[in-house]
């Protein structure tokens, strides 16, 4: 049954059926996992004379209300700003009630006149009119399973238009008995009654059918305990696996390995980045495969940091990689590296898809003959071909940006399968306290914490877009006494979304208010040698402003770069806008980011606010976290790790804590989960190809 796919299901349609899938919903199992978002105490249907005399004199009842009526009428209306409203009338044999539901215009599709529905929401009166606004409805059919007793609790499950509550209730209702006789348990007895936690399938009857609030708190408790242990247990294999199976290269680290380095570096270190420094060679002179977390806000040196670990390397006759997200940061990383390291005896190389067929083959049969030392590249160092002669370190930029097992690749470049690189991941965007216990969970972790000497403070500002005349104006004035300015759009190219694109917005800007300064454009789709050609122009402060798409946002360094502005801020996420920022304030001048954009979603403006409120990197990521969600922050396209369905961080932190422990005692007594052979064949379903554990367990 738990096999069995939703569209073979009486009743089911082949739009519901699209409409279940949009919600994960494909087969029976998935629809037994598809907890109550929240549930309703059930007081009974009152007639509508009824309502009226409960609310009195009232103009709001803070109680929710159950109304079975019939729709005479539905129509649509417009609200301030053009936000949608549906109204409707309704009646029974008692009386009359008005129905308004805002922002929900798929309503008008599906209500009717002459249909019965059962309204469930919040009474209130306008005008001396009874009223209820955005109730939630259910047409009243003969065969409604869903017949209440006063008192129950109704689950509200997530559902979409095409997918309502009720009707989710209703399948679940059909298939809830056989399927969960299929339910196999995959905890000993032994743990979960340490735990005081009821077995699997009590807990999804807990979840869809309980009595009381505890008893759905326990169903969901254990449900979400079951996704973090998991997790948690496949991290804590690889994290075995990798400590006590694979090695890496044992390389030297001394005082004076480090004043040669020293020497090559223009400035002083701080005392985080000499810190962190230490604790990286500290890992690299053991064979134990270093898998270290650099996390350091925008600007706060972590270039210079990443350098000595590979110079450390190349000291040690090895080679060292170092991978970008994009081609404009891996070239600012290959240009910043050979500045720095002019006249020494070190061969870099640059390896991205821009090359020619002919310069990638140069490259790739160099690296592999041991001829270059240090390699930055993009994704193109992923590919198959590109075979390292003895790389000792493998350094990936932005972490964040790079799924699970795009980082695999690039540490497995060697003829023994045991021997892996030391692994380096850097972000400007720190993880987040909860976050840090999940897919990072396997990572150790170093922080710099301080920026270095003769940062400037930042100022953001929101702009209203009919204000964005008073900031090109301020930007002009800066322009004139010498400074530059950064301006990001969304867009490449103009389209219909009514956006501004950086090509046009730069010929507006050069025509209209910035006319008379020197404007040019970079985004994604140049040629890397146009690009870099127009970002070296601006370096030099041969151009005044640069228009550009988030192809800048990491790594772009011109201290003589003041202002930066964003149009349609709210199109962008919190992280982005954060590392946009960091591109200014970058010299002894202070910055200013001006933020032009009119939100209209809650998430844009909490973004935008958390912006305007804080500079501070670490603040800003558990901000993020709260507005979107560890789902939207792992991203299955970034992590491979789907979000989890029951789970939700910050909220079930503690859990998350208690199940790493229990994960990392288990892996310890049994690394390869073979005393647990259900719990191995769910961990290996769930995760096996995500995390790499193939090889593994």
């Amino acid at each position: 049954m738990l096999r069995t796919l939703v569209s073979t299901l009486p009743s089911v349609t082949f739009e519901r059926s699209q409409a279940l899938g949009d919600l994960g919903i494909h087969t029976v199992a998935d629809l037994i996992k598809h907890l109550p978002s929240r549930y309703e105490t059930h007081h009974g249907s009152m007639t509508i004379e009824h309502a009226d005399t409960l609310l009195g004199e009232k103009e709001r009842m803070n109680e929710l209300a159950t109304i079975e009526t019939t729709i005479v009428s539905i129509k649509p209306g417009w609200r301030r700003g053009k936000r949608s409203r549906i109204e409707a009338t309704a009646e029974d044999a008692t009386g009359t009630i008005q129905i308004n539901w805002f922002n929900q215009p798929w309503v008008a599709k599906s209500l009717h006149p002459d249909m019965r529905v059962r309204l469930h929401g919040s009474l209130s009166r306008h005008k001396n009119i009874l009223q209820m606004n955005n109730p939630r409805w259910e047409e009243i059919d003969e065969g409604d399973e869903l017949e209440l007793i006063e008192g129950d609790l109704r689950p509200v499950y997530p559902a979409n238009e095409g997918a309502p509550s009720t009707q989710i209730a209703r399948l679940i209702e059909h298939v809830y008995e056989e399927a969960i006789e299929e339910i196999e348990d995959h905890l000993p007895e032994a743990l979960r009654q340490e735990l005081f936690i009821p077995e699997l399938a009590s807990a999804y009857k807990l979840a869809h059918k309980p009595t009381t609030a505890d008893e759905a708190k326990s169903g969901r408790r254990r449900i979400a305990f079951d996704e973090l242990f998991l997790l948690q247990l496949g991290v804590m294999v690889k994290r075995h696996h990798r400590r006590d199976v694979m090695h890496a290269p044992k390389l030297k680290w001394s005082e004076e390995i480090k004043i040669r380095i020293a020497k090559r570096i223009p400035f002083t270190l701080t005392e985080a980045q000499d810190r962190v420094i230490e604790e990286i060679a500290s890992d690299m002179t053991t064979s134990t495969p270093m898998n270290r977390l650099l996390q350091g806000d925008v600007g706060s040196g972590k270039t210079v940091v990443a350098l000595h670990a590979m110079l450390m390397a190349v000291t040690c006759d090895a080679q060292a990689a170092l991978m970008a997200p994009t081609e404009l940061l891996a070239e600012q990383h290959y240009l910043t590296i050979v500045q720095l390291l002019e006249g020494a005896n070190v061969t870099c190389a640059l390896l991205t898809s821009s090359l020619t067929t002919g310069e990638r083959k140069k490259i790739v049969a160099a690296i592999a003959a041991g001829e270059i030392d240090i390699v930055i590249g993009t994704h193109a160092l992923l590919t198959q071909d590109v075979i390292f002669s003895n790389i000792a370190i493998a350094i990936t930029d932005e972490q964040h940006r790079f799924g699970v097992q795009q980082r695999a690749l690039l540490r497995n470049k060697s003829d023994d399968e045991n021997a892996i690189p030391h692994t380096l991941v850097m972000t400007a965007t720190p993880i987040p306290r909860t976050l840090s216990l999940t897919i990072f969970g396997d990572l150790d972790v170093s922080t710099i914490n301080c920026m270095p000497p003769g940062r400037s403070p930042i100022t953001t500002k929101l702009v209203q877009p009919e204000d964005s005349d008073k900031v090109y104006s301020y930007v002009k004035s800066l322009v004139k006494k010498g400074q530059q300015s950064y301006v990001v759009v969304p867009l490449v190219e103009d389209t219909e979304s009514g956006l501004k694109s950086a090509v046009d917005h730069a010929a507006f800007l050069q025509s209209g208010f910035l006319r008379g300064c020197n404007v040019e454009v970079v985004h994604g789709r140049m040629k890397s040698v146009e690009r870099e050609r127009t970002m070296q122009l601006f370096r030099e402060g041969k151009v005044d402003v640069l228009v550009a798409t988030t192809v800048i946002e990491v790594g772009v360094d011109v201290p003589n770069a003041t202002i930066m502005v964003i149009e349609h801020a709210d199109r962008f996420g919190l992280a982005q806008l954060h590392q946009l920022r960091g591109r200014v304030g970058r010299g002894s001048l202070p910055g200013v980011c001006a933020l032009i954009a009119s939100p209209t979603t809650d998430d844009a403006i909490q973004r935008l606010e958390a912006i305007v409120e804080t500079t501070d990197g670490f603040r800003i990521a558990e901000r993020d976290l709260e507005i979107r969600g560890p789902g939207e922050l792992f991203g299955a396209k970034q992590s491979g790790i789907a979000p989890f369905r029951v789970a939700r961080l910050p909220r079930d932190f503690e859990l998350l804590r208690l199940a790493r422990e229990i994960a990392t005692t288990w892996v310890q007594r049994d690394p390869l989960i073979a005393e647990s052979p259900l719990l191995k064949a769910r961990l290996m379903k769930a995760y096996g190809e995500t995390l790499g554990l193939g090889d593994v367990a």
